[in-house]
């Protein structure tokens, strides 16, 4: 079985370096990173599993320890630690941190030294703390819009005045707004538009990681036209005011922050590795745009109706379209709401999703087992990302939880699927009697046992079991043993 996390990345564009150099530009990158990653698994335990803190983040004592070893700044620890954990150096499960398998893979596999740094590049707007001082919806559209700027540095092969990615920027956030029937923005004054081209020549390293915010994933291009844009006293929707020129000044020195740009006076220009980056994204969107089932534009409970008959490899095909299309963490969030519902059938197919998007997607994933819904589906996705075969991970659940995603799946079989379906799940479950199977379905409490248990009474041929079943159903209908 192929592993999802070394599938083969793609090939550089036509212009660009090779693979092994840009494998080589990222390890640079994250030169740091590494270093204090290998440092923690000897000097801190991580190679057990042991915790630096219970958040992940390095304590004082720590970063102390480590600067004086490093040779490295308080700030150059912190900001090295936050990049190892966006990056896969450092996974932390459980209030435990340790080191990831991309770290294990980072001298011989270029493929991972690259996913690596595209990780870190989708995650620059985590990297680069956005001013406190403005509205988090003004910061949220800014790095919805940045899509766009960096399609057009990449289409410019070269610099790109600030004042043309200014305009673009604006252009793109009135189209934001105006999507949501909100007011457009008017002109902004020429003393504005002159300080965001007092772009620093280096983007200041950052102290500390930021607050979260949305990662970075590219659109389809637009080309650079006379935008209205917000002037400085415009506000967001919240009332705070929102500088486009500051906050154009924060997006480029994130961007910066990850290696991905380059900053001259009044000027940007992409670096080889986001050049690759920017690329690799476009292709993906291309990619998306020729999904066979059509399903691109749809909600995610949508499409994964529309999924519903398909195949496992067309369905997959789909998945990837429609991930492709998305920012990763608002695509994780919409299936996960949509495994929240009430079609069970969607819980599933919402799970068979997040497999194709693998890595990104295992925070939100690992969150899920706390809600009993989700629990089931979220310890085999995660037992199947750590490794463990498919047809072994049921090991990872406990009877009661093996019950409950038994019922779960006999509810999207008795909504969307036939009667002789549903028949041979009732006989795929029997361990030893019916009546045991039973007792156990009646004491999980899933909300759709009554229903599960009559839909089975109904399908099944045999009459003697079919009647234990429908008994079954009006004692928990009713209350009864």
């Amino acid at each position: 079985m192929t592993d999802r996390r070394t599938r083969p990345a793609p090939r550089p564009p036509a212009g660009t370096p090779a693979t092994a150099d840009l494998a080589n530009r990222a390890r640079a990158s994250l030169a740091d990173a590494v270093r204090l990653t290998r440092w923690a698994e000897l000097h801190l335990g991580a190679g057990d599993g042991a915790s630096p803190a219970p958040t992940g983040a390095l304590p004082a004592a720590y970063v102390e320890r480590a600067a004086e070893e490093l040779g490295l700044t308080h700030g150059q620890i912190r900001v090295g630690w936050d990049r190892a954990r966006l990056a896969g150096l450092v996974e932390v499960h459980g209030g435990h941190a340790r080191p990831g398998w991309r770290l294990r893979a980072w001298d011989r596999d270029d493929t991972a030294v690259l996913r690596g740094w595209v990780a870190l590049f989708d995650a620059w707007s985590l990297v680069h703390p956005a001013p406190a001082d403005i509205a988090p919806a003004a910061v949220a559209e800014v790095v919805e819009a940045m899509p766009q700027l960096l399609s057009l540095l990449q289409l410019s092969a070269g610099p790109v005045t600030v004042p043309d990615l200014l305009d673009l920027l604006g252009q793109r956030v009135s189209e934001l707004r105006d999507e949501r029937c909100e007011i457009p923005y008017e002109a902004e004054p020429a003393a504005a538009r002159t300080a965001a081209a007092q772009v620093p020549a280096q983007a200041p390293a950052p102290a500390q990681a930021p607050a979260p915010a949305a990662a970075c994933a590219v659109a389809a291009p637009a080309a650079p036209a006379p935008a209205s844009v917000a002037p400085a006293g415009a506000a967001a929707e919240d009332g705070r005011p929102f500088p486009l020129a500051r906050l154009l000044r924060w997006a480029l020195g994130g961007l910066a922050a990850v290696d991905a740009v380059t900053l001259g006076p009044a000027r940007a220009t992409l670096t080889p590795l986001g050049s690759w980056a920017v690329w690799v994204k476009l292709e993906q969107i291309c990619v998306a745009a020729q999904s066979p089932a059509g399903n691109i534009e749809q909600s995610a409970a949508a499409m994964l109706h529309g999924c519903a008959r398909l195949t496992p490899g067309p369905a997959r095909a789909e998945y990837r379209a429609w991930l492709a299309a998305r920012p990763v963490g608002h695509a994780v969030a919409e299936l996960l709401q949509a495994a929240r519902g009430e079609d069970a059938l969607l819980r599933g197919l919402a799970f068979e999703a997040l497999r194709v998007v693998g890595a990104p997607a295992e925070p939100e994933v690992r969150a899920a087992v706390r809600e009993p819904a989700l629990r089931p589906y979220a310890l085999l996705w995660l037992a199947e990302h750590d490794g463990i075969d498919p047809d072994e991970a049921q090991h990872v659940l406990t009877a009661e939880e093996s019950t409950w995603l038994w019922v779960d799946t006999a509810a999207a079989i008795a909504d969307h699927g036939e009667a002789e379906l549903l028949a041979r799940h009732l006989d795929s479950a029997v361990r030893t009697t019916v009546p045991r199977l039973l007792d156990e379905v009646r004491a999980v409490g899933h909300p759709r046992t009554v229903q599960v248990l009559v839909a089975l009474a109904a399908a099944h041929p045999d009459p003697a079991l079919a009647k234990a079943v429908r008994r079954a159903a009006f004692q928990v209908h009713t209350g009864g043993v």
